[in-house]
């Protein structure tokens, strides 16, 4: 990614930007969104309403908000990524004060009509603050203790602000994505190392301040821990949903019971089936063939960003273009590892399928802008 920023392309028509669209990138998208319609009809019981018709909508205005965010400049949104940083900040900020609650959580703001989780506008502003950052700094400095300060403390201030929510899912997906775009820059390998081992005891002692005066995380959260160790502890409580989400994953077998004929989802044994668990739905219907179908639209939307990300010679563009496709993955990859009993659960959606406005919405802003950079790429 050794890229001089002060090359300058000349003007495109927006006949010459609809031609560079990655039209590829687009139709996995709409793939994988139409899949999402698909499974929130099954879980209504075969009606449009309440999810599959709403999220139809989302998707048609986050349609038009990607198209707008596509066909401007990628240079407009290097210049306005800090302040899209500190829109974010301010908005979680505001989430302490006068958020609403939901499910035991403050993640919320209501704006009129609207209902925004902030922390969803955070992990596309983030990504975009980090980039500009590393577009602007010196490769010579990318590995500089000093200059490590202030990637690190853009990541902190977010995670500790969604942490407190609480919404351990989002502040370790907000780490993830900015972790990785550290590493794209350059920074050396051993800044990672180093953080890894600090992770592991990090781990150590949040596990093991439990029932002490400084406590790290809830009760709750602690529950999730246990039961996702040994679910059977309380199969009709706390382990309730992981135990379930097997049963309807297992009873899928290869090519599953069929659509609209799950009988987790149906019977209403399935928590959140339109949700967190929208997967374990699909998976129940469509098997394995279905789960591994939409695992591959995944995969290759992955190799699509990657594939853009390394065509870009523009720092800036290329950072923002694989920060955001990194994004995309630890959501997909956590909300799957999260229902299949691999890792705790969290609390993460998965992305295009999962019913819910603001990460729709700010998943398609966010595909927008990989779009910009690619259309606008030197």
């Amino acid at each position: 990614m050794s890229v001089t920023d002060g090359e300058r392309s000349p003007p495109l028509s927006i006949a010459s930007k609809v031609l560079r669209v990655n039209w590829a990138l687009m139709l996995l998208v709409g793939a994988i969104a139409a899949i999402g319609f698909l499974m929130l009809y099954s879980v209504a019981g075969g009606s449009v309403d309440p999810w599959a018709g709403r999220q139809m909508t989302r998707f048609g205005v986050g349609l038009i908000l990607m198209t707008i965010v596509a066909l401007i400049d990628v240079r407009f949104w290097k210049w306005a990524s800090p302040f899209a940083y500190l829109g974010a900040l301010g908005l979680l900020v505001a989430v302490e004060f006068v958020g609403e609650t939901g499910m035991g959580a403050q993640r919320w703001l209501r704006l009129g009509p609207l209902t925004l989780q902030p922390s969803e506008v955070m992990k596309v502003a983030l990504v975009m603050a980090l980039a500009r950052y590393y577009a602007w700094l010196d490769g010579s400095r990318t590995s500089r203790p000093l200059w490590l300060i202030p990637p690190l403390a853009l990541i902190a201030l977010p995670a500790v602000l969604v942490l407190k929510q609480p919404d351990l899912g989002t502040a370790l997906l907000l780490c993830l994505g900015g972790t990785v775009v550290m590493f794209l820059a350059g920074v050396s390998w051993w800044y990672f190392a180093g953080a890894g081992t600090l992770g592991g005891a990090g781990i150590w002692a949040v596990l093991a301040s439990k029932g002490t005066e400084w406590q790290v995380l809830k009760d709750y959260q602690y529950r999730r821990i246990e039961t996702f160790l040994d679910p059977s502890r309380d199969p009709l409580g706390a382990g309730y949903h992981i135990t379930q989400s097997k049963i309807a994953m297992g009873s899928g077998g290869l090519t599953g019971r069929g659509f609209m004929q799950g009988t987790q989802s149906r019977l209403n044994f399935l928590p959140e089936k339109h949700t967190d668990f929208i997967f374990t739905t699909l998976s129940e219907e469509f098997g394995a063939v279905g789960s591994m179908s939409l695992l591959a639209l995944y995969a290759l939307l992955l190799v699509f960003g990657f594939a853009s990300m390394a065509a870009n010679r523009d720092r800036f563009g290329a950072l923002l273009t694989g920060g955001l496709t990194a994004t995309c993955f630890f959501f997909w990859a956590v909300n799957m590892a999260m229902v299949m009993g691999l890792i705790p659960i969290v609390g993460v959606p998965l992305p295009l399928v999962s019913y819910g406005g603001s990460a729709m919405l700010v998943l398609l802003i966010a595909f927008g802008l990989m779009q910009s950079a690619h259309i606008h790429r030197k």
